[in-house]
């Protein structure tokens, strides 16, 4: 697929190195010429330098025979024109674009082929404060997943001595769960090497086990396999950018929040927005700042600011000084390589969070939800099933007949609104949701080929 990637900022040039690494024809666009040059040297895409909503520069960039434009600057207002540019000139198929400001988010009717053409909006800054709610709302969670709008998900937890299948077979999981609540261990990560799990598998301590259950079921499988974390309720976010602000926002009725933001005019401004929450305008990798606001009381430190430094710095900052977990983000990959799990309880990289939403438009085999996991080395996926026995290698089969790539296992399958988990003699349907787990994407395009509906297979 040709792609042009506008921006070349950490997202942006996080983006067109995934994209670039599977096999598409890439071009990036942006005004730092040295960015553009270090890119390009390092991977197999090409670069132009220019303003990414000047029709000329775009068609530089190839803009005339791109299957799709992903515009990511820093700028909601040459995003949404250069979507306009290609949409108008070039006819650009697929046009998605970078939009944080509410603005313009509140009126959706803007954004339309007769308005401004943009097909698919993307917040990587929505995208983070999701994630990290969903954290909140499951303590001892390291990553919790939406599938199917929330009616089920996909949640990896570290396995502790406290959890009663702990040195038993994944088999027995059911004698420790109450009746009527199911789930599915889809893949293990023991020494940051991956099982696939069958029944046979023994649940060992310090495990990274990934599970799929309804949602209604989450709390009750994780007390299978550690113990039960205390409810999250005093919450400090340091940084009050827009993830930091919405986080504020959207947790400040049942939780006690605080807010640590340097800039005396961005502190007054989240102080006006917020009801409940206190903003406390300092250095959030201040000793005293934190030993003022009690930091040993505190349930979870959030370090969300622009820096990774920064980041870094005030979580484990807070972790030495007592809080009781701490997370962080992380854009730098080689930063997360450094850590260890008794330092930071979780990082998190907006870019593999972000990243997802834009494989579903790129991928074939009708895929709904990706996850990015692992770093990029593994997925998690959604795929929407279509067709009969006659055009489609999965409708009609039960799970155990299916023939599915090395390291892929399916979590479960969500019919209408029933989850369903994936035991052996479920047979699949025509439009069910499957789940599937990937511990090795360089078997993505055989799983892309055995979902695909096909007019020649019988």
């Amino acid at each position: 697929m040709k792609i042009l990637v506008l921006g070349a900022g950490q997202v942006g040039a996080s983006i067109a190195e995934h994209l670039s690494k599977e096999n598409n024809d890439v071009t990036v666009v942006d005004t730092d010429l040295e960015k553009l040059m270090d890119m390009q040297n390092r991977l197999d895409l090409r670069s132009v330098h220019g303003n990414a909503s000047h029709p000329g520069v775009l068609t530089r960039a190839g803009a005339e025979d791109a299957d799709m434009v992903v515009a990511l600057t820093n700028s909601d207002e040459i995003n949404m024109v250069a979507c306009q540019v290609c949409h108008s000139i070039f006819h650009t198929p697929l046009k998605i674009a970078r939009v944080r400001q509410s603005e313009y988010l509140d009126y959706p009717d803007l954004f339309n082929a007769d308005h401004l053409p943009i097909d698919v909006f993307i917040s990587p800054e929505r995208l983070v404060t999701e994630h990290i709610r969903r954290l909140i709302d499951y303590p001892g969670a390291l990553q919790v997943m939406d599938f199917a709008h929330g009616i089920a998900q996909l949640v990896a937890i570290a396995a502790d001595d406290e959890g009663p299948l702990i040195g038993h077979q994944l088999r027995e999981i059911h004698n420790y769960m109450p009746e009527g609540v199911d789930a599915r261990v889809a893949a293990i990560f023991r020494d940051n090497k991956p099982i696939s799990p069958d029944g046979d598998t023994v649940i060992k301590i310090n495990d990274m086990v990934f599970f799929f259950a309804a949602k209604k079921d989450i709390k009750q499988v994780m007390k299978t396999l550690r113990h039960t974390d205390r409810p999250v309720k005093k919450v400090i976010l340091a940084g009050g950018g827009n993830i930091g602000f919405s986080l504020a926002k959207m947790l400040e009725k049942n939780h006690s929040i605080k807010v640590i933001e340097g800039n005396k005019k961005r502190s007054r401004f989240i102080a006006e927005e917020l009801t409940k929450a206190l903003v406390i305008k300092g250095d959030c990798t201040s000793e005293e700042i934190l030993f003022e606001e009690n930091i040993d009381q505190c349930d979870i430190f959030c370090a969300v600011t622009n820096d990774d430094q920064t980041n870094l710095l005030s979580a484990l900052m807070a972790k030495k000084m007592g809080a009781d977990k701490v997370l962080t983000l992380i854009s730098r990959h080689n930063y997360a390589q450094l850590l260890e799990r008794d330092q930071i309880d979780i990082a998190i990289s907006p870019q593999h969070i972000t990243i997802g939403g834009l494989l579903v438009h790129v991928r074939k085999g009708n895929m709904a939800r990706i996850h990015s996991l692992r770093n990029g080395a593994a997925e998690a996926i959604e795929v929407v099933v279509h067709g009969d026995s006659t055009n489609s290698k999965v409708i009609g089969k039960q799970l155990k007949d299916i023939n599915l790539p090395p390291g892929t296992t399916i979590g479960g399958i969500i019919r209408g609104t029933k989850v369903i988990i994936a035991h052996r003699d479920v047979i699949v349907e025509h439009e069910d949701h499957i789940i599937l787990f990937v511990t090795d994407k360089r078997n993505i395009n055989d799983v892309e080929r055995l979902f695909h509906v096909s007019p020649t297979f019988m």
